[in-house]
């Protein structure tokens, strides 16, 4: 069934159950509860197991800092890579990552979702209100998850009701965004759950105060989910970081009038987000690569101290570049600038896209007196107007290069870091498709090459790959 994506119900149709009993009359075949309940299961954890135990034959013991340092170090030595090349490692935010890296001597980033989950479960615990909201979305959906006949009744009520037929989701309390999921099924499902509540037993129910209050948590934390989905894209970069936690800052402090029963939950969401980010506008990873964006530049920072730090800290960089370029002393032809007129805006789809387009409006550069070379090139490519923010930045350098020769080096530098650790942790999941029950002697070794030709394939082989993707679509 695993490998050949077939149904649970193959084993009830009539066709397979006679092929069956033709082939081998004495065995009887297992119902379709037995596959679920039972070898569904069992399968599972032990391919689960399996993997553990391969993945983990090249790092067994603690993974102490001195461990990780060797194990990263190896990595680098392995493909060649001299130390000093190393821009950034995004990392987790554990104690002992970040002093392999400091012990390593190389620059380190925290990944951004990490942080978000952090910042925004000590919002969801503040209130009390919503935790037992939370305690008793967690009771109704349980009861449904373990009493097929409870399901089967509700989605009688949902086609009775004309509705679409969905199952609710159960969320997973170390991932916010899942309780945010959950919370948004059951708001979605809310009429044919009150219509069975009135005819059924249920472990628990939600008052009206409750699905108020469900109401407006889901509301908060929607720009928590778009701006985890939207720094989770495997094009997100470094540059996103700022421009997002402002937006996020502006949003939570804005007071509505249906913050009532979530101020509590609000505050504390942007104490936690002003805590844990307070430092991303003087850290240069973050200051510099959001100056090189075109799509942001100098819009969204909230200190000009830092700004102006940042500023400095760019046109040191590019100077770096100028002495480094052979041709240093030759300006680039000029080419035809992009018009500095506004052009209209793609209308934002979502609220934390309204705030980010919100503070780039109010922030337009003022022009002043520049003398070196680096410092004319910054701010000729400040003063110009920014790029859409659904625009790729990798393209408008592609475009540019020619005008800022060295300033679109110091982007290519500082834009190609993550500011996630997501797409390598996306990894893990290919690792399933690789290691299974028929090929299950592979050595580490060999899980690790073929891992890296299916990410990395596409970059020596482009027409075929996309044929192959093209394909499975179809």
């Amino acid at each position: 069934m695993a490998l050949d994506d077939q149904p649970l119900s193959v084993v009830a149709n009539v066709g397979f159950r006679r092929l069956m009993e033709i082939l081998e009359p004495r065995y009887v075949l297992p119902s379709r509860h037995y596959f679920t309940e039972k070898a569904l299961p069992a399968a599972h954890k032990k391919l689960r197991d399996h993997l553990q135990d391969k993945l983990a034959d090249d790092f067994r013991g603690a993974h102490t800092a001195e461990r990780i340092k060797e194990a990263i170090q190896g990595m680098l030595d392995s493909w060649g890579i001299d130390k000093s090349r190393v821009h950034v490692i995004v990392r987790d935010n554990a104690r002992n990552m970040k002093k392999a890296m400091d012990d390593m001597g190389v620059q380190s980033v925290g990944c951004l979702t990490h942080t978000l989950q952090l910042a925004v479960h000590e919002g969801l615990l503040s209130q009390r209100s919503v935790v037992d909201t939370l305690a008793t979305a967690r009771k109704i959906i349980g009861h449904f998850k373990h009493s097929p006949l409870a399901y089967s009744r509700l989605e009688d009520i949902q086609r009775d009701l004309k509705m679409d037929v969905k199952r609710l989701q159960q969320d997973v309390q170390v991932r916010w965004n899942s309780s945010l999921y959950m919370l948004q099924s059951l708001l979605e499902q809310k009429h044919a759950l009150l219509v069975y509540g009135g005819s059924y037993n249920l472990p628990a129910t939600l008052t009206t105060a409750q699905w108020t209050l469900m109401e407006k948590t889901a509301e908060v934390l929607v720009p928590f989910e778009q701006l985890t989905r939207d720094v989770s894209m495997a094009t997100a970069s470094a540059a996103d970081v700022i421009p997002a936690i402002t937006a996020l800052r502006r949003l939570l402090s804005q007071e509505k009038t249906t913050d009532q029963g979530v101020k509590t939950m609000k505050s504390t969401l942007l104490a936690a987000v002003e805590t844990r980010f307070a430092g991303i506008e003087e850290e240069p990873l973050y200051s510099i690569a959001t100056l090189v964006d075109p799509r942001y530049k100098d819009r969204y920072f909230t200190e000009s101290d830092n700004l102006s730090i940042a500023k400095d800290k760019l046109i040191q960089e590019v100077a770096k570049m100028e002495q480094r370029a052979a041709t240093a002393s030759e300006e680039p032809e000029a080419a035809v600038a992009e018009p500095t007129s506004k052009k209209k805006r793609q209308e934002a789809s979502s609220s934390l896209g309204s705030i980010l387009d919100e503070i780039l409006e109010e922030n337009q550069l003022e022009s002043r007196s520049v003398s070196t070379s680096a410092e004319v090139q910054v701010q000729t490519y400040l003063l110009e107007q920014t790029s859409n923010r659904k625009s790729n930045p990798l393209q408008y350098w592609k475009q540019n290069g020619s005008r800022f020769p060295p300033l679109a080096d110091v982007a290519t530098k500082f834009l190609c870091a993550p500011c996630t650790s997501v797409d390598s942790e996306r990894l893990f999941s290919a690792v399933s498709n690789v290691l299974d029950e028929k090929r299950n002697r592979l050595s580490a070794d060999h899980v690790e090459k073929l891992i890296f030709l299916r990410k990395n394939l596409h970059l020596i082989l482009p027409e075929y790959v996309s044929e192959s993707e093209s394909g499975d679509e179809e």
